[in-house]
């Protein structure tokens, strides 16, 4: 059979050839949505953490997905997939911002991301006035801690365990747990202020 008129599948999942192939991939298909409705918000939130634009961080996050069926296909190891998917969202997230970032040397008039402001027209003009001042406020402090603390941040709001939070990023429990406080400690600060 010529590579031409191999079928799609057997290409992208050796591992599935066989009678029970076709089982194998409607399992994946139905894991996946499964983890797609559970953590497809949570995934998009942090890919946009790092500063990637709305429709990019749903493009990682497809792409997150897909390589979730594609792990789930292949019957690779299934312990703690969910700190998988945030890994995986992570350096899909990282390698968006680094194409976005050679893109931007290459064209001269690259605009940079905007923030999406959203205005509740319930709120009155002093009310949106002192809540746009807190936001700067907790938004400068979030810019300004390192990288480490503001991932570790974004994953435990996530809902990611210590544990969890340390696998995804490669660091120790108890860089985990430092990092938190730290991050927590500037967040309380400047919103006192």
């Amino acid at each position: 059979m010529s590579a031409s008129k191999v079928p799609a599948a057997e290409l992208l999942f050796p591992a599935t050839v066989g009678r029970d192939r076709e089982a194998v991939l409607a399992a994946a298909e139905a894991e996946v949505l499964v983890w797609f409705d559970t953590l497809a918000p949570s995934l998009r939130r942090y890919a946009c953490s790092f500063g990637v634009e709305s429709e990019a961080a749903d493009d990682v996050v497809q792409e997150v997905f897909v390589a979730l069926f594609r792990h789930l296909a292949l019957r690779r190891p299934r312990q703690n997939l969910r700190a998988w998917l945030f890994r995986v969202a992570h350096h899909r997230a990282l390698k968006h911002q680094a194409r976005r970032r050679r893109r931007q040397r290459d064209e001269a008039d690259w605009d940079a991301a905007r923030l999406e402001l959203v205005a509740d027209p319930a709120a009155n003009p002093e009310q949106r006035l002192s809540w746009g001042r807190r936001a700067r406020r907790l938004r400068v402090a979030l810019h300004a801690m390192p990288e480490r603390d503001r991932q570790c941040l974004f994953l435990r709001a996530e809902g990611l365990t210590y544990r969890d939070i340390a696998h995804t990023l490669d660091i120790s429990l108890g860089g985990v747990a430092k990092a938190l406080v730290r991050a927590i400690a500037r967040l309380s600060a400047a919103d006192r202020n």
